[in-house]
C-alpha cells in the first residue's frame, strides 16, 4: 500500500471517529445593527400623513413653511450649501459638485440624475414609510428646484409605490415668481409649469397647488422685503392645514370629512381662497363675500375657475355668530360657488364653530384647466 493510501485511511478513520467535533475557529462576526425606525408625529391632529420634499430655495422656504405649522414629514434638497443654511428643517441634502445651479435647469438635472439613489435614501429618512402622500415643493423660477422638478416627482412616484402609500398621486406645491424677476426666471418657470401640468394630465400629479406670487403682490402690495416670501408660503401651508386638520373636528352643522378631502386633492389643478364676512345683515351679503373671495382671494392668477370639477367649502364662526345666521344664506352662497364651476360639478360643504369672532369662509377649488394664460403671460415675460 502506498504512503499516500495509508494516509488517506488514517484521514478516513480520523474523521469516522470524530465525525462529532468540528474543531474550526471562526473569527467573531457582529451582527448587524437593526436601523431603529423613525417616529413622525404631526404637530396637530390630522386626517393624512402628508410628507415634503422641497427642492431649491423657493421649495425649501415652502417646504419650511409646513414644517413650522406642524408637519414632521419634512426635508429639503439643493445644490448649494449657502441656501440650504437658511433653511430652518431637520433633514436636509445637498447634492452635485457644483455650489448653485445659476438659474440653468439643465446643471442641476444632470447632478440630480448623478445622485438619484441617493435622494431616494434621503427621502426615507426625511419622510418614513408610513405616509399617505409626499408633496415636491419647488420655486418654478430658479435653476435648481425647476430644473429637478419633474424628475423629483417621478421618484417620489417610484418611492411611493414601493413603500405602497396609500394615494397613487404625488402633490406639488408650485411657486410661480413675479414678472419683474427676469426672463430666464419666467422661462424657467414657464418651462416647469407646462412640464408638471403634463404630469398632471399623465395622472401622475395630483394635486397640483400653484402659488402666485404675482397674485400675492397684488393681494399684499405694501409687504416689506423681508416679510413677502413669509407671507406668501405661509398663506399656502396655513390654508392647506386648516383642510387636512378640520377632516379631524365634528361639528354639530354640517361635517366635511377626510373623504371629501381626498376626493378634492386628487382632482388635478388646485388653488385656495379665503374671506371674512364682515357684514352679515343679509344674504346678499354672504354671497357677495363668496364672490369676492373666488375673484380676488385665491392665491394664483389667471385661473378659469368656471373649469373646476370640484370644490370644498368651509365656514367657521363663533356661537353667536351662527346662532343668528339663517341657514338658508349659506345655502345660496354654497349654490352660487356651485353655479360658478363646471355644469355637473360637486361643491363639498362643512359649517364649524370657531373661536373667532365673525363668519369666515375658506374655499378650495380643483379639476381646473391647464392654466394656458398664466403659461402664455411667463412665456411673453421670458421673451
Amino acid at each position: 500500500m502506498s504512503e499516500g493510501s495509508k494516509l488517506a485511511i488514517g484521514l478516513h478513520n480520523y474523521m469516522s471517529e470524530k465525525n462529532d467535533i468540528f474543531d474550526f475557529q471562526m473569527p467573531d462576526i457582529p451582527e448587524p445593527i437593526q436601523d431603529a425606525t423613525q417616529e413622525f408625529k404631526d404637530k396637530d391632529n390630522v386626517g393624512f400623513k402628508f410628507g415634503f420634499i422641497g427642492a431649491g430655495q423657493g421649495g425649501g422656504k415652502l417646504a419650511e413653511a409646513f414644517s413650522q405649522i406642524g408637519y414632521s414629514r419634512v426635508g429639503v434638497i439643493n445644490t448649494a450649501d449657502q441656501d440650504l443654511e437658511t433653511v430652518n428643517v431637520p433633514k436636509k441634502f445637498k447634492f452635485g459638485k457644483q455650489q448653485g445651479a445659476g438659474k440653468d435647469r439643465s446643471v442641476a438635472k444632470s447632478a440630480f440624475a448623478d445622485h438619484k439613489e441617493d435622494v431616494v435614501d434621503f427621502i426615507k429618512q426625511s419622510v418614513g414609510t408610513d405616509i399617505d402622500r409626499i408633496f415636491v415643493t419647488v420655486g418654478a423660477g430658479g435653476g435648481t428646484g425647476a430644473g429637478v422638478c419633474s424628475e423629483l416627482i417621478k421618484t417620489v412616484r417610484e418611492y411611493q409605490q414601493t413603500i405602497k402609500a396609500t394615494s397613487p398621486y404625488v402633490g406639488v406645491v408650485l411657486a410661480l415668481p413675479k414678472l419683474s424677476e427676469g426672463k430666464k426666471v419666467s422661462l424657467n418657470a414657464y418651462e416647469t409649469l407646462k412640464e408638471v401640468c403634463q404630469l398632471v394630465e399623465d395622472k401622475i400629479v395630483s394635486p397640483l397647488i400653484i402659488l402666485d406670487n404675482e397674485k400675492i403682490n397684488t393681494l399684499y402690495p405694501k409687504l416689506p422685503v423681508s416679510k413677502f416670501w413669509q407671507v406668501a408660503n405661509s398663506n399656502i401651508s396655513a390654508l392647506f392645514h386648516l383642510f387636512n386638520n378640520i377632516v379631524t373636528k365634528s361639528s354639530q352643522h354640517s361635517t366635511f370629512d377626510s373623504n371629501d378631502l381626498r376626493t378634492v386633492l386628487d382632482s388635478g389643478i388646485m388653488v385656495f381662497g379665503m374671506t371674512n364676512v364682515p357684514n352679515l345683515s343679509s344674504e346678499a351679503d354672504i354671497s357677495k363675500a363668496v364672490r369676492e373671495n373666488l375673484k380676488r382671494n385665491v392665491l394664483c392668477g389667471d385661473l378659469d375657475l368656471s373649469s373646476g370639477k370640484i370644490a370644498a367649502t368651509v365656514a367657521i364662526a363663533d356661537e353667536k355668530t351662527l346662532d343668528s345666521i339663517p341657514q338658508e344664506y349659506l345655502d345660496n352662497a354654497f349654490n352660487q360657488l356651485n353655479r360658478t364651476l363646471q355644469s355637473g360639478s360637486t361643491v363639498h360643504q362643512g359649517v364649524y364653530k370657531g373661536n373667532k369672532e365673525g363668519l369666515s369662509i375658506f374655499t378650495a377649488i380643483a379639476g381646473i384647466a391647464t392654466p394656458q394664460e398664466k403659461l402664455d403671460a411667463l412665456l411673453k415675460s421670458s421673451q
